[in-house]
């Protein structure tokens, strides 16, 4: 399996390796260790999956509490993905990156924690599988409008088929961030105090 970094610290394209012959192929889309090994150790909870025809556009999604962090396939089809950092004290804030994933590339995306998730259907459907390390929360979950002026995101599809909810989204400055790294910390690192009588 290759690895490849994006411009964003974190946010990850896997390559795995694909067996195929005259009858199909073969390819392991997760396994404990071997993503571990290449640095990808995280307890996933949930499994999604949707199907979307071609101009849909999802996002852009995050949950201000249980933030997640997504390991994205795409089963069929081609899509353009999106992660976005929304965490405030971090040097890439409002920084965003795009990645064609499809059937046929076999390519993956991990979006950590701390990020906002979207993609557009650029095949005539599309087959989208994630793995999610937290629980969905729709109580918490946000949304950016995905053409927020301030982004300048480069979706590569004209007129897309939005829902009212994503429509309805807030543009990236007036949307709610991350302010504190123990906010996407997925484990509370041991904080040591000393106290004075």
């Amino acid at each position: 399996m290759q690895t490849i970094e994006t411009r964003l610290p974190g946010v990850v394209i896997f390559e795995p390796n694909r067996f195929g012959d005259q009858r199909g192929f073969f390819m392991e889309t997760f396994q404990r260790d071997r993503y571990a090994e290449a640095g990808l150790d995280r307890e996933f909870v949930q499994d999604n999956f949707s199907r979307s025809r071609q101009g849909v556009l999802r996002g852009l999604h995050y949950q201000l509490q249980n933030p997640q962090g997504k390991l994205v396939t795409v089963m069929r089809g081609e899509i353009y993905d999106v992660a976005l950092d929304m965490r405030e004290y971090s040097d890439t804030y409002g920084e965003w990156v795009g990645v064609r994933l499809s059937g046929e590339n076999g390519r993956q995306l991990y979006i950590p924690p701390g990020f906002a998730h979207g993609f557009c259907v650029l095949s005539e459907e599309a087959d989208f599988h994630y793995k999610c390390t937290d629980f969905y929360d729709p109580a918490s979950e946000r949304s950016v409008v995905w053409n927020s002026p301030e982004l300048q995101i480069d979706w590569p599809i004209e007129n897309p088929i939005v829902s009212e909810k994503d429509q309805a989204g807030e543009v990236f400055a007036h949307a709610e961030r991350y302010t504190h790294p123990l906010q996407v910390e997925e484990v509370v690192p041991d904080l040591k105090f000393e106290f004075s009588e």
